[in-house]
């Protein structure tokens, strides 16, 4: 049954732009179409700036909105760049909603096919709204202009799985097999409904294995609000995406710049990373060598047995694993990076698909090593069977990975047994009992429904039912801001830890992936160059979500020209080297091809400082967003916790406190521990100092009003909110 229809105006894109957004109110049916401003465009650019400000102007001002509030938005939008296809990484999607987990905006970016759709069917941002009493299906028909709200009655027989569903979808709104590729859908699974780590699956058809693969938005819980709105997908036909869909300002400066780019990833990604052959999955091996891989809750930084040798999930693992030729899975037309792989013909050994031969999308690197080394699993085949059943069950393989891992350490520790986890074993290494826990959150039973509410409420329960000590689960639960911790050991890089908990959203390293400088090249020792990189590179990275662009092509293939830079500014003590400057240059050309907008590499990073700043502001207007909140930071991702880690590294530790002037020679390992944490937590702090001042923040946290005057953010309603924090 249509329960509410909207005929629209279509006009091609421009320069980018569509001009208009889609809003939908899921509580009234109202279905409306608003103009972009030349002003929005300006000063928030898209993408993940559009869907800000759409929430800041229509989210309740005079209260606190909660995630499950009917008020509270998903918001989509590609941006600009959004849909090229001829310029590598050009698929992206930016999601926005308040997070179940965190009570403030979470955002999170994906590929799939959707959000350029959406564009291309006419909007730069979707807008959704309120609360369905009934389960419904938005359909944005782009090639009749119409978008409808549709009831799902009980004879449609929809799977509650969301690759299911997905396949169901796909084929009822193509109408005709030849369209298929048209079409994308948006879907989450049973477990989003139950647990506080929902995803969202976006599609793409993939004609020559007659399947609709997905790219998910996992971060955060925003599968959870899609199911609390009572959404059962989106769906979008399309017309067809051509080299001229984008309408660029400058389509042959366009066209020239992308070809640049392009032939650089053919040329030399067989030579570094082979994202076109296994994506992410080259990186476990790498960092399990450098003694960066989350193993046992964060515990250690590779498998303890073979630390700096190649493990059970190298490079050439994933290769024999991932099917398919190189590159034939991008998950947007004309990515030349094609990092996206998938596993077919694998045979699901536990749940309701159990003996089925089914196709796994991915694993990506986040995936491997939270469901793998940091449970302490090492067979590869246990990674597709979770990596499968989040995915259709709607779960974040990062929180379940991180989240599990944490409850691991608390059976290990003593806090649980069996007769909690209802007979489960979960012990470190216990893969199947961790898979029937996530079998659990999808039926919503048992323990499942405990940990699936995320680790800051397990560690409230954990204190008030089972007497656990509340500085022990501080110490070794691995979230911040209420987000689970994305996987990087970080005990050895402080830029790392502040590129986690002085991030808006919480630890997720889209903001700054500043590790690999920090503890291998060690080209930012001071607290001036960390400083210094946590403005820049978390501005940057931003901006590739102002866009509707992915930021691997920037930085996973390096150009040759490369080598020709210092990694720091001789000059000013800046990076250079890191910011792969050559690809700077080319997205600024990029940028003013298509937009028109003539731009520098200065003014990428001005458009997203003031979109990062908005968002820092919404975040207070929340209630959070100061200090204090970027402060509650757990030690584990700081130094080590245990006696049993500490060992675990003891000539390192032991040299670090000589170093530093201590004398431990008749300390026992707790006394070192102790030492060791007030010098680490001190220079958190320090460095939290020469952060906000770099960002022109305050000693709060908040950003200033001559911030807010210089950045163009001086409205009235921004001031109020940060006034009583000068």
């Amino acid at each position: 049954m249509i329960l509410a229809r909207k005929e629209y105006q279509f006009d091609e894109v421009q320069k980018g732009y569509t001009n208009q957004t889609l809003y939908i109110n899921l509580t009234t049916k109202d279905i409306q179409i608003k103009t972009v401003s030349d002003k929005m465009k300006d000063k928030f650019i898209g993408g993940k700036g559009f869907d800000l400000w759409l929430m800041w102007n229509n989210l309740p001002k005079d209260r606190i909105v909660k995630w499950d509030d009917p008020e509270n938005e998903i918001c989509i939008s590609s941006g600009p760049l959004g849909g090229s296809i001829f310029y590598p990484g050009s698929g992206k999607s930016i999601v926005t909603t308040i997070s179940p987990l965190t009570g403030i905006i979470i955002d999170s970016n994906v590929g799939g096919y959707f959000g350029p759709y959406l564009k291309f069917s006419g909007f730069d941002a979707l807008e959704i709204q309120g609360k369905s009493e009934e389960e419904v299906i938005i359909f944005i028909d782009g090639l009749n202009h119409v978008v409808q709200i549709e009831s799902v009655e009980q004879d449609d027989n929809y799977s509650q799985y969301s690759h299911e569903l997905t396949q169901q979808l796909t084929d009822k709104y193509a109408e005709d097999p030849n369209e298929k590729q048209r079409v994308s859908v948006v879907s989450t699974g049973p477990a989003a409904k139950h647990t506080k780590w929902g995803i969202l699956n976006f599609s793409w058809f993939v004609k020559g294995r007659d399947w609709a693969s997905c790219k998910q938005a996992g971060r955060g819980g925003i599968g959870t609000v899609f199911a609390d709105k009572n959404i059962k997908a989106l769906v979008c036909h399309s017309p067809k995406a051509t080299i001229g869909s984008n309408n660029p300002a400058d389509l042959e400066e366009a066209r020239k710049v992308g070809i640049i780019h392009t032939q650089e990833v053919i040329r030399l990604d067989p030579k570094q990373n082979e994202m076109r052959r296994v994506g992410t999955g080259h990186l476990p091996d790498i960092m399990n060598a450098a003694d960066l891989l989350p193993t046992e809750n964060f515990r250690y930084g590779a498998h303890k047995e073979i630390p700096g040798k190649d493990i059970p999930y190298a490079r050439d693992v994933w290769k024999e694993i991932y099917s398919g030729k190189e590159g034939a899975d991008g998950c947007w037309i004309g990515c030349t990076v094609s990092c996206s792989h998938y596993s077919e013909g694998y045979e699901v050994m536990t749940g309701p698909f159990k003996g089925q031969s089914i196709i796994v999308d991915g694993p990506e690197y986040e995936t491997i090593a939270g469901v793998g080394s940091n449970w302490g699993v090492w067979d590869p085949k246990w990674v597709l069977e979770v990596n499968f059943y989040c995915d259709t069950y709607g779960l974040d393989t990062i929180s379940v990975g991180t989240g599990i891992a944490f409850v691991m350490e608390c059976f290990e520790a003593g806090i649980l047994n069996k007769d909690i986890t209802g007979g489960l074993d979960l012990n470190f290494g216990n893969a199947r009992d961790a898979v029937e826990l996530i079998h659990q959150m999808a039926r919503d039973e048992n323990f499942g429904a405990i940990a699936g509410q995320g680790i800051r409420e397990m560690k409230k329960l954990f204190v008030e039912k089972y007497n656990a000590d509340p500085q022990f689960l501080q110490d070794i639960g691995m979230e911040h801001k209420g987000l689970e911790f994305s996987e990087y050991v970080t005990k050895e890089s402080l830029s790392q830890q502040g590129g986690y908990g002085f991030t808006n959203k919480g630890p997720q390293h889209d903001e700054a992936w500043l590790i690999f400088e920090d503890v291998i090249r060690q080209s930012i020792p001071t607290f001036e160059d960390k400083a210094r990189a946590l403005r820049w590179f978390p501005y940057w990275r931003t901006w590739f979500s102002l866009c509707g662009l992915c930021k691997l092509p920037w930085n996973d293939i390096q150009p040759e020209s490369q080598a020709d830079y210092p990694i720091k500014d001789p000059e000013t003590g800046e990076l250079v080297r890191a910011k792969v400057p050559d690809h700077v240059k080319w997205y600024a050309k990029y940028f003013s091809a298509v937009t028109g907008r003539q731009s520098a590499p200065d003014d990428l990073i001005k458009m997203s400082e003031r979109v990062y700043n908005l968002q820092r502001i919404f975040n207070i207007r929340q209630g959070k967003g100061l200090r204090e909140h970027d402060s509650n930071f757990p030690y584990r991702a700081m130094g080590p916790v245990t006696p049993l880690e500490y060992n675990s590294r003891i000539e390192r530790y032991d040299s670090q406190l000589k170093e530093l002037g201590f004398d431990i020679s008749n300390k026992n390992v707790e006394e070192k521990i102790k030492i060791l944490r007030k010098h680490r937590e001190k220079q958190y702090t320090k460095l939290q100092d020469a952060v906000y001042f770099e960002r022109g923040w305050n000693k709060n946290g908040c950003p200033t009003i001559q911030k807010l005057k210089e950045l163009d953010l001086g409205y009235d309603d921004m001031i109020d909110i940060i006034a009583p924090y000068q």
